[in-house]
């Protein structure tokens, strides 16, 4: 029986390193993808800036980077650099994402209307990847639901396709299309039977994720805002303690210290205190509380009052 593979979406300034090693101690998926990284800004003067999207540490593995942008030479350039100096575990192509600036700039899922500068982008990929792996997470349509789409996508003979059962234009406004995975199957068997098929979206616990898989007959599940609503997604069920919850914020908060110091500011991290903080008695006031700190020293604080 083959291995079912367990996924963490990319999501913009949630996956990043410091999430992703805090899911490496309390419960991991088979396989990160880092943050969403746009190739012009890694190929321009502000790539210091940018290449913190994509930087992890040796215990994140496997670890994916995903790329995203329109311009098949910058795709070229930061794949080349990207496979020579950052070695990731996989390259991933990001033509799914539906917030409409990006679409507007005719990046991510507005590339489901240009299938001759996506091949492009995934042959200048291909091409530079050396022996790393590319694959390419998407939505099933852009106006409307597009086999063709999907079947020019196999045609590319990826690695793995990753496939959101929404169109672009929906962003999450309506519930995920899983049923549309019959037909995707039967035409990754058809066109390229050696890529792995992810299915994505409204995956809710890993039970249903699992489940999902199993109906449709998919290599595996990525799932993204489940983790961010219970942080212990992967770690195969039961009741978190509050004790636990609250040594995982504070062992958060020192690594984000460590990783980024004084360069990113600390208020980005109070989404994570939701995140972390609930399922039992008080849990409610104690985010309140929580959420008015500032620093990393005033939530210890706070948390030694409550008898951690």
């Amino acid at each position: 029986m083959k291995k079912l593979i367990k996924c963490l979406a990319p999501m913009e300034d949630v996956t990043d390193t410091v999430f992703r090693q805090v899911l490496c101690d309390i419960g991991r998926p088979d396989m990160f993808f880092t943050e969403f990284m746009n190739v012009d800004g890694y190929c321009s003067e502000g790539k210091e800036a940018v290449a913190q999207r994509i930087s992890f540490e040796e215990r994140e593995r496997p670890i994916v980077v995903q790329l995203w942008g329109n311009k098949p030479d910058n795709f070229a350039k930061a794949t080349k650099d990207i496979t020579k100096n950052i070695k990731p575990d996989g390259i991933d192509i990001n033509m799914g994402c539906s917030v409409r600036d990006v679409v507007k700039g005719g990046s991510c899922s507005a590339l489901i209307k240009d299938k001759e500068l996506s091949k492009e982008i995934i042959l200048a990929v291909k091409e530079n990847a050396r022996d790393i792996p590319v694959s390419v997470k998407t939505r099933i349509g852009y106006d409307d639901i597009d086999y063709s789409w999907i079947g020019f996508l196999l045609s590319m003979k990826l690695s793995m396709l990753t496939i959101h059962g929404r169109l672009a234009k929906e962003g999450y406004s309506t519930p995920s299309r899983w049923d549309i995975f019959k037909k995707v199957k039967e035409l990754r068997d058809e066109l390229s039977p050696d890529t792995l098929l992810i299915g994505n979206g409204d995956i809710k616990d890993d039970e249903q994720g699992k489940a999902l898989v199993e109906e449709y007959s998919l290599d595996g599940y990525m799932v993204g805002r489940g983790v961010l609503t219970n942080p212990w997604f992967f770690a195969g069920g039961g009741e978190i303690s509050q004790e636990e919850r609250l040594d995982t914020l504070e062992k958060h908060l020192e690594i984000f210290e460590r990783v980024y110091g004084e360069s990113k500011s600390f208020n980005t991290q109070k989404k994570y205190i939701k995140a972390y903080i609930g399922s039992f008695d008080g849990a409610s006031k104690l985010r309140e509380d929580l959420m008015k700190a500032s620093t990393t020293e005033e939530i210890k604080i706070i948390i030694e009052k409550n008898g951690n």
